[in-house]
């Protein structure tokens, strides 16, 4: 049997986990057995898309972690991991549980959890920036760099916490064998500390990206104005491994790259320094974006943690409380009623003004008027009011985004928008981890229909695209890497969730993501089977720098 076979195995009743070839267990751990036997799904034949999908997740394990795609991002990235955990939970629940340990055993001092880790046994020239571009374990000393592997300075979203949570409701069993919820806790709870704390650079409560790379959505319009205040690094200074993989026509421009390495090479040189720390000189200090992708995925895994802390003993209502607070700073910050979306806050920008914008100034910058899908992810919030979830589900639907019209998938940007663009990174094409969580939020807010229509489609475009990276929202073809690791992981989360399954909606100030205060807030279903959560049966992004 092939490691690809022994992934698919599926496991009824009470089973042994399946290790595949190459995942030993983490120190620490130990192997649980039982009785019962494991049996092949023989509807999973050769050929079939979820073993197809499994074989690109096969294909891209290097032991410990698993690669976005082999050749164009060659090393362990942190978003992405979170996402093929999800995914991973389905096959093998110890090989997920592994992808975040190996994540978070690169944590930095302060708390950070940085977008790369990088793999040792890859040539520096195989990507850029590398290792010794970003220097972690000498200019990242101050802030708690490890010594023994090499990482970036810098963050992705935090869906970390969410994804933890999910991979031990896969398979409780083995995860409280392993420890696995209170070796990992205690990472995740420093970590959205960091974000909490180190980088409420707008003095409102919500965490700032310091650079595009952070937030994921790397070459989005978005990002267009605050970078105009960053002089490009010239480009005799480094050299661009992304063309080598990729056309040009799809990827940033040269001049972006150059504000990109300009802003990451002076917040190396600052040390790694946030707020206080980071003088107006370094690139914390002229770049700072609130993007409501990035914050509502940190209020939902403020609501994961919740229920982990549960799972431990604690009661979690300081960390829903929390998460309820940012719920309304991520509406009082960032939501335009005139719009019906959500907007990124320059928090050093000024107060420009245009025809298409509706802002409200303030100390702490302007809204950038950019219609972008992060503007509609904080759909995935169980506390969002209704009538905004409402109406960003009318937004979807309009003529900026396309859902269930003209659009095959939700596309990362504006339709109608002026620097639309279907093949170009995060200025128009669709990707599966974003219209993955608009699935979830769909669901968690009702609109089944809509829901199922955009799952299905996920699935087909999938499938049509050999797992591509990112597809033209009107045609789906392929672009970037194909055996996308996050997008296979994506289809297998989706292809184990019942068609059109109901969804338990949380009302605001219950948990989503704990599935016995939805049987206490929601009732029993008639099958006499606890609620699921919004996320429990189903829970890369740009330039990576």
């Amino acid at each position: 049997m092939d490691s690809t076979t022994q992934l698919t195995i599926h496991r009824t009743g009470i089973t042994t986990p399946v290790r595949t070839s190459g995942s030993p267990a983490p120190p620490g751990s130990r192997e649980i057995t039982h009785a019962a036997a494991d049996v092949y799904d023989p509807v999973r034949s050769a050929g079939s898309l979820h073993l197809r999908a499994a074989h690109v997740l096969e294909d891209n394990w290097t032991g410990t972690s698993t690669v976005p795609s082999r050749g164009l991002y060659p090393h362990q990235w942190s978003w992405d991991s979170a996402f093929v955990a999800i995914g991973l939970r389905h096959l093998s629940p110890l090989r997920a549980q592994t992808e975040l340990e190996t994540l978070l055993g690169a944590q930095w001092g302060d708390g950070r959890i940085p977008h790369i880790v990088f793999n040792p046994s890859v040539p520096l020239d195989a990507y850029f920036p590398s290792p010794d571009f970003w220097r972690s374990s000498t200019a990242g000393r101050a802030a708690g760099a490890p010594r023994t592997v090499q990482t970036s300075g810098i963050v992705q979203p935090p869906v970390h916490a969410l994804a933890a949570w999910l991979v031990h409701q896969a398979d409780p069993g083995l995860s409280r064998a392993r420890s696995f919820l209170p070796r990992v806790y205690p990472r995740l709870a420093a970590w959205h500390r960091y974000l909490l704390h180190r980088r409420d650079l707008g003095g409102g409560g919500l965490a700032s990206v310091v650079h595009p790379w952070e937030q994921g959505m790397d070459n989005s319009p978005c990002w267009d104005a605050p970078l105009g205040r960053i002089t490009p690094a010239s480009p005799r200074t480094f050299r661009r491994a992304d063309l080598d993989h990729g056309s040009a026509e799809d990827r940033p421009t040269d001049l972006d790259y150059g504000r990109y390495v300009r802003l990451a090479t002076d917040y190396r040189d600052g040390g790694y320094a946030d707020g206080a720390g980071a003088g107006p000189g370094t690139g914390a200090g002229r770049f700072a974006v609130e993007d409501p992708a990035f914050n509502a995925l940190l209020i939902a895994s403020e609501h994961a943690l919740a229920a982990i802390a549960r799972e431990l003993g604690a009661a979690g209502t300081a960390r829903h409380a929390r998460a309820e607070r940012l719920t309304a700073a991520l509406v009082e910050r960032l939501w335009d009623p005139a719009e019906g979306m959500f907007f990124c806050r320059d928090v050093y920008g000024g107060g420009e003004s245009g025809a298409h914008r509706r802002e409200r100034c303030s100390p702490s910058g302007a809204l950038i008027p950019e219609r972008s899908v992060a503007g509609l992810l904080p759909l995935i919030l169980p506390a969002l009011p209704r009538d905004i979830a409402t109406t960003l589900v009318r937004t979807a639907g309009g003529p900026h985004f396309g859902l269930g019209g003209v659009a095959r998938l939700v596309p990362s940007y504006d339709l109608t928008g002026h620097a639309f663009d279907p093949r170009r990174y995060w200025r128009g094409p669709a990707w599966f981890n974003t219209n993955w969580l608009l699935v979830r939020g769909l669901r968690l807010h009702g609109e089944h229909g809509r829901a199922e229509e955009l799952r299905s489609a996920l699935l087909e475009t999938a499938d049509a695209s050999g797992f591509a990276e990112y597809v033209d929202p009107y045609t789906g073809e392929a672009c970037g890497a194909l055996g996308f690791s996050w997008t296979a992981a994506l289809t297998l989360d989706l292809l184990h969730e019942p068609s059109g399954a109901d969804q338990v909606v949380s009302r605001p100030g219950c948990d989503a993501f704990d599935t016995a205060q939805g049987a206490a807030s929601h009732g029993t279903p008639p099958d006499g089977t606890a609620p699921r959560s919004s996320f429990e049966t189903g829970a890369k992004g740009g330039d990576r720098g």
